[in-house]
């Protein structure tokens, strides 16, 4: 790792005993270190720790993140500028794709980390826009994926996609995933689309129960300007950004998907391998019984 580490971010799942007893912890063992620990807003009253930044704040203003919880923990921390700070994800809920390490790894880890020993692996991110007339336009970051679906009780949804200004498609379906390389063993895997690997320069588009089954998922350049509207006057349609933040959608919006150029740094161990992680989570590849 490039840097000296000086000031520390810490994150964790509130609700999570386990996280917050790991907390209280971590400051004192950062504090042993000689390290300042910012603990950001929301996680701060549990731990009894000072008033930090926003959640989504925290990265730019810190030297290192250690997240403690689960995925989504991790994920609420990437929907701002992250500006190469790595993000350190100690697995306390339960799949931990993203939050890899155990608990009992942390404080090992923590150490690997401020003598160089770990890897860096950079995962891409989206920046989403969404344009309304006569409204300010929205961006957002995403690490996994945006999604367009509807309500349960709302009928099937028209919805159109261009690339790069050139049409592509009208999907008739309960909704659209585009998804990053990280997100394509989310959503995006139970809907049906393929696993890619997380350091591809690629990004996937995939129909959501689409009611013509000619329309497979598709894969594409990680470059691709995404752009989707909505075609049905269904008013019960959501565009949903790593699955923590949601925005209704009307005829009238335009929702751009494109390439962040802020992408996260995430710390693996070394010689860490994707497709055990496959095996591990997933079960990927064993046979049945």
């Amino acid at each position: 790792m490039n840097g000296e580490i000086r000031r520390v971010g810490v994150v964790l799942k509130r609700s999570n005993t386990e996280a917050v007893e790991l907390g209280r912890q971590l400051l004192v063992e950062l504090a042993r270190l000689g390290l300042e620990a910012v603990v950001d807003r929301e996680s701060s009253p549990v731990i009894d720790a000072p008033d930090g930044p926003e959640r989504g704040e925290l990265a730019s203003l810190v030297d290192l993140v250690i997240v403690l919880g689960g995925d989504g923990t991790l994920l609420s921390v990437t929907r701002g500028r992250l500006e190469g700070t790595p993000i350190l994800g100690i697995n306390l809920g339960t799949l931990g794709f993203l939050t890899e390490h155990p608990a009992e790894s942390l404080f090992p880890m923590i150490h690997a980390t401020l003598e160089g020993r770990v890897a860096i692996e950079i995962r891409e991110r989206f920046q989403v826009t969404i344009m309304t007339p006569g409204q300010e336009v929205k961006h957002r970051f995403v690490l996994n994926d945006a999604v367009i679906n509807k309500s349960a009780l709302a009928r099937i949804v028209h919805l159109s996609v261009h690339v790069d200004d050139r049409f592509v498609s009208r999907f008739r379906a309960d909704g659209l995933i585009v998804a990053t390389p990280t997100g394509s063993t989310a959503y995006n895997l139970s809907a049906g689309g393929p696993i890619l690997y997380p350091t591809l320069e690629n990004l996937v588009i995939t129909p959501i129960c689409p009611h013509t089954l000619t329309n497979r998922p598709i894969v594409l350049p990680l470059d691709s300007v995404v752009d989707i509207r909505l075609e049905s006057l269904s008013e019960e349609v959501y565009l949903t950004l790593d699955g923590q933040e949601g925005f209704p959608l009307s005829p009238k919006d335009l929702v751009r998907v494109r390439r962040c150029d802020d992408p996260a740094h995430l710390i693996t161990a070394e010689r860490r391998s994707f497709f055990k992680i496959l095996h591990r989570k997933l079960k990927w590849g064993e046979r049945g019984g």
